[in-house]
């Protein structure tokens, strides 16, 4: 299928990458362009971004506009204008495959006859209508609620659409996977499971931290715990930001380094100067990708304390290809790759004591053992290699559009 012109839709840009969605899109496109393919992307235009057209990596990616002044508007926009340009797409690159991400833009080419005839696959992150509720708090008048409940429906009709009209659906983990089957009634055979990845020269253990540390300023007689969120209610920092009180009790010398932005900031430090962990705690803000790196091989842990929809958590296999163990909560795909690792890692809830406790655990395990932590470094990165390699997750997506293109048998990925 080398030379051969792929589509994909997507409500994100690969301009930026601030988050799993934007990471899965771009490693996968810029993989299918190393192995020959011509590479497109449909997206809608960034907010701020006017360019209607860049080249990134090899990757064409075409935008269109859209008007944000109203949810109305903005719907209207991603209909008319995403059919009007994926057909001046299709007329000029006839594509061979479409592979959906995420479903406003690939409900609007849906709607032009030129996609009838062209296979689909999707790639299903997590569902739109539950981030939009997790993401959301509901109001609470009562013109406020009937908007709320309109903007959860009219996500589910579309995506219901988009994913029963596509001829196979990725998923990251077992937990999307059985999301699909209970709220949608996909059947079994429509779905594989194609877990997310690392870019593993990018991401990798180092024997010494303490230059690493330096570089950071992030003080090195430290133990250091590492955390990288969009700071939001479903990811549970609150609950990690208590879990120092009890901490702190006994470990003086612990150290959390918060990652990220979002609405929660300015709470999440509120938090924690109320409940005395402050000085405990540095937040850095938005963390370039130049510096994310190094940022996992200053750490001894990463701790992920989702809630909920974890639908798999890129976080979690970048940490281990740096060689950093992760303990996370027992939500979606965190338990899936936790309980992989093997038995230990997962906290017994997602409370602040059942964070605390495992946390204390592993640093009176690790702190004195110098050598014992570097053996579990290297499983660390050792499993990553094994499971979660981006050229592993690209291989399987390969062969699912060859299988589609050319209609081969099904085919099955086990982990």
């Amino acid at each position: 299928m080398s030379q051969t012109n792929i589509l994909f839709a997507s409500d994100v840009s690969i301009a930026d990458i601030p988050g799993g969605s934007e990471r899965v899109l771009f490693e996968q496109t810029r993989g299918l362009v190393r192995r020959g393919y011509n590479v497109h992307i449909l997206t809608r235009k960034p907010a701020g971004n006017p360019q209607c057209f860049e080249n990134i990596a090899g990757v064409k990616e075409w935008r269109y506009d859209i008007d944000r002044r109203n949810a109305g508007r903005f719907l209207l926009t991603t209909l008319q204008n995403g059919k009007f340009l994926f057909e001046k797409l299709q007329n000029r690159f006839r594509f061979k495959c479409i592979h959906m991400h995420q479903p406003f833009t690939a409900f609007a080419l849906m709607q032009s006859p030129l996609s009838k005839n062209i296979r689909k696959i999707y790639t299903c992150h997590s569902l739109s209508f539950e981030e939009y509720i997790s993401r959301n708090r509901k109001p609470g008048t009562a013109w406020g609620k009937m908007l709320f409940f309109i903007h959860c429906c009219g996500r589910k009709h579309m995506e219901k659409k988009v994913l029963h009209q596509a001829d196979h659906i990725m998923v990251l983990s077992r937990f999307t996977q059985k999301k699909l089957r209970n709220v949608y009634r996909i059947p079994l055979h429509k779905i594989s499971i194609n877990p997310g990845g690392a870019d593993l020269k990018k991401f990798f253990p180092v024997q010494d931290k303490r230059q690493i540390r330096k570089k950071l300023h992030i003080p090195d007689d430290k133990f250091i715990l590492f955390t990288l969120r969009n700071l939001e209610p479903r990811m549970g920092l609150e609950n990690l930001i208590l879990s120092l009180k009890k901490i702190s009790e006994e470990i003086k010398d612990i150290y959390l380094i918060i990652g990220g932005e979002g609405p929660l900031m300015e709470e999440l430090k509120k938090k924690a100067r109320q409940s005395g962990t402050g000085r405990y705690i540095r937040f850095t803000g938005y963390i370039p990708e130049a510096k994310l790196a190094d940022y996992y091989r200053a750490a001894d842990f990463f701790i992920l304390p989702t809630l909920e929809l974890e639908g798999f958590g890129l976080v979690t296999p970048e940490s281990l290809a740096s060689g950093l163990p992760v303990l996370g909560t027992p939500v979606g795909g965190t338990e899936e790759i936790l309980s992989l690792f093997g038995a230990g890692y997962l906290f017994r809830n997602t409370g602040p004591d059942a964070i605390a406790d495992l946390i204390m655990e592993k640093y009176k395990k690790y702190r004195e053992d110098i050598s014992s932590w570097n053996q579990l470094s290297e499983k660390c990165r050792k499993f990553a290699e094994k499971y979660y390699s981006w050229k592993r997750n690209i291989d399987f997506m390969e062969n699912i559009m060859k299988r589609e293109t050319e209609k081969k048998s099904p085919i099955v990925m086990h982990l």
